[in-house]
């Protein structure tokens, strides 16, 4: 039984019906963990520094923290942390390939993504890229690619992960941020916060198809399991905003808390869990109606949302 399930019943009667969100608070060196059930706070992990990126597998929690230059890895059974592996100064997103074998964490002052083995955390490679200061490394669905986002471009660069190098780059608006991929691979959606923008790429082509008008600041992407919306954080409005994925169009647009910034969906696509840096929050949002359905407490600054 997962540490947190037994966290829950240890104060209080009712089980865990959901999966878990864990939320990294930069400033509070933590981790919160949400039943998605009931979207009770359930406790938090003291781990790292100052904790930033983070993906979760079945069994490991993955997290960079920017003060140690290191990547985390916790085991969920526990919630110790079994290893701290040394990635670079300044590192941002962590992401883990849909098998659970690869890790990619993009490094900013070493303007490089480090791949690694998952769970061990062994580095297989550290491969340059052409973005200063990378910010998100993001596995497509087969495993086959990396796109990656830094905060001083106006390109997501492409990196062909078994060649363990950048063989293209494709032109979007300035500073790319959240990247996310349809559940069949086909597209990726990019944030471009100054630009105001989501760029729609054909990833066969590797080309733009659609130039999508966002709020100010767009930051995060969510994809909705079924492939058929994209979610985008607004930073400065703050909102986030619901694409529909065959007309390129905006269904709604949800307020939330401040400085909305990376989110996660559930597996089943009902619910959109949204980090929201400036309020110490997390926004719930119904991923099918389109509404907020509440706002939770957690630590300060967090920085994003990984669901398991």
């Amino acid at each position: 039984m997962r540490l947190l399930a037994l966290l829950l019943l240890a104060c209080s009667s009712l089980a865990l019906a959901g999966p878990l969100a864990y939320v990294p608070n930069e400033k509070s060196a933590s981790v919160s963990v949400i039943d998605t059930a009931s979207d009770a706070r359930l406790a938090d992990i003291v781990v790292g520094q100052r904790p930033r990126g983070i993906a979760a597998g079945k069994e490991h929690l993955y997290l960079t923290d920017a003060t140690t230059a290191s990547l985390l890895i916790v085991d969920l059974a526990s919630g110790k942390l079994l290893k701290s592996v040394p990635v670079g100064a300044s590192p941002e997103g962590v992401s883990l390939s849909a098998d659970g074998r690869r890790l990619a964490v993009a490094v900013e002052d070493d303007n490089a993504v480090v791949l690694l083995s998952a769970p061990q955390g062994n580095e297989l490679a550290r491969i340059k890229v052409a973005g200063k200061n990378p910010e998100h490394a993001v596995f497509s669905p087969d495993g086959r690619w990396l796109y990656v986002s830094a905060e001083e471009a106006e390109q997501v660069d492409v990196i062909d992960v078994a060649k363990q190098k950048q063989v293209g780059s494709i032109p979007v608006g300035k500073r790319p941020r959240g990247i996310g991929f349809l559940p069949d691979g086909s597209r990726a959606y990019v944030a471009s916060e100054l630009a105001g923008k989501v760029y729609v790429i054909d990833v066969a082509r590797r080309s733009v198809l659609a130039e999508i008008t966002a709020g100010q600041f767009p930051n995060g992407i969510a994809v909705d399991p079924l492939g058929k919306r994209v979610f985008v954080s607004n930073g400065r409005d703050p909102s986030v905003m619901a694409i529909d994925v065959a007309s390129h169009t905006v269904l709604a647009t949800i307020e939330v808390g401040k400085r909305p910034w990376n989110m996660a969906i559930t597996p089943d696509g009902s619910k959109l869990y949204v980090a929201n840096g400036r309020s110490g929050s997390v926004s719930v949002i119904d991923a099918v109606n389109l509404k907020k359905l509440a706002e939770i407490a957690v630590g300060e600054l967090p920085w994003g949302v990984a669901i398991q």
